[in-house]
């Protein structure tokens, strides 16, 4: 069954096939630039079916691009370049009566002070991340 999730002015749609239900939150300097904040999303697979006229794409780096609604500004997704992964926004999921269970935070040596989180998570640091990967 697709899920399908908008943004605020309901012009930009995205639609999935699966949705993992583990969230993780982002510290890198780039999430919480692009956000204001660590970045809470959950993977969304590699298949997407996005809609709309004002989805716009940007590379935010060598390997990933972020996605918004180019009208309202929502932020829609972020897809690594290398294998078309989209990791989307949990909160674009509200209302889908999803069972979330956020546990793991990477690019943990990023965080700032002034916030943490309670959750007993995995955590990894931004050279964990690209091990992990590489």
């Amino acid at each position: 069954m697709a899920i399908e999730v908008t943004c605020l002015c309901k012009k930009s749609k995205l639609e999935f096939n699966k949705v993992e239900l583990n969230v993780g939150a982002c510290h890198c300097n780039t999430c919480r630039t692009w956000g204001g904040g660590p970045l809470m999303a959950v993977e969304c697979g590699t298949a997407a079916k996005l809609s709309g006229d004002f989805i716009s794409v940007y590379d935010s780096s060598e390997w990933a691009q972020r996605g918004f609604c180019g009208y309202c500004g929502t932020h829609l997704f972020y897809r690594l370049k290398l294998n078309q992964m989209y990791i989307v926004p949990v909160g674009l999921f509200d209302g889908q009566n999803m069972d979330f269970d956020f546990d793991y935070q990477i690019f943990v040596d990023q965080q700032p002070s002034y916030y943490c989180f309670s959750n007993e998570t995995t955590n990894k640091t931004g050279a964990e991340v690209f091990a992990e990967f590489a």
